[in-house]
């Protein structure tokens, strides 16, 4: 199943012309298909903060790490919200470049996932502080690929790592959150290499900020913004990092 608005959204088709048609096919799905619902921060837990973060290696100023859990518009919003981000792209892991394409990753057959690309200040917050928002109110990492009314594996919760000290703090997290049973249901979390981040197209870019009354965003990614608020007010910026489109 594709984005029940992104996938008829193009630059030439206004945003308003789907909006109720949308907003209807949301809620329909959230209430009627089985084991799906729109995520709206009822699942967003304050977890732990990881035991005992190591220090980044040398020369990762500014940092990088890639993310990925459901569609890429709640993720890039949260994350444009957090204190210390200087940047959040919207794209695609984990498959080719050939395939890096919304219409081809929406048929959930070329091995990319929906991500971000959240670039950081590590002096003002740490990789590791990015994986907690990520686990309490940027996604739920105990659905199979899929997210709230977004199914297919392009919609995974995966973590990609670009080099072994992230692989070793997601996964040293991941464990101490099984071993503590946080969620009431298994992480499905996947951490995988980063061979690759491609770019999503320009209308994707900073698309909850420029749509705020889109009826997918209202539903499913503001709330995420406000969970962020309420649990990390000490990482919580209420004027979003906004980039250039890409």
């Amino acid at each position: 199943m594709r984005h029940p608005i992104a996938h008829r959204f193009t630059p030439r088709r206004p945003v308003a012309r789907l909006a109720v048609a949308a907003g209807a096919l949301v809620l329909a799905l959230a209430a009627l298909a089985p084991g799906i619902r729109a995520f709206a921060g009822e699942h967003a837990v304050e977890i732990p903060p990881l035991k005992q973060p190591s220090d980044a290696p040398a020369g990762d100023d500014p940092g990088t790490a890639v993310l990925a859990g459901g569609c890429f518009w709640g993720m890039e919003m949260v994350f444009q919200h957090v204190k210390g981000v200087t940047d959040v792209v919207s794209g695609y892991a984990g498959g080719s470049r050939d395939t890096a394409q919304y219409e081809i990753v929406s048929s959930g057959t070329t091995g990319h996932a929906e991500s971000v690309k959240i670039t950081y200040d590590p002096s003002r917050v740490t990789y590791a502080q990015l994986l907690r928002i990520y686990f309490s109110v940027a996604h739920d990492p105990t659905q199979l690929n899929r997210q709230g009314p977004d199914v297919g594996k392009q919609y995974r919760s995966d973590i990609f790592y670009a080099n072994a000290w992230q692989k070793r703090e997601a996964e040293a997290y991941i464990a101490q959150l099984k071993e503590a049973h946080v969620f009431e249901e298994p992480i499905v979390t996947r951490v995988d290499a980063l061979d690759g981040f491609y770019p999503a197209e320009a209308y994707h870019q900073n698309f909850g900020y420029r749509h705020p009354n889109y009826p997918y965003i209202v539903i499913n990614d503001a709330p995420k913004v406000k969970r962020l608020q309420k649990t990390f007010p000490a990482l919580y910026r209420d004027k979003p990092v906004i980039v250039a489109t890409r």
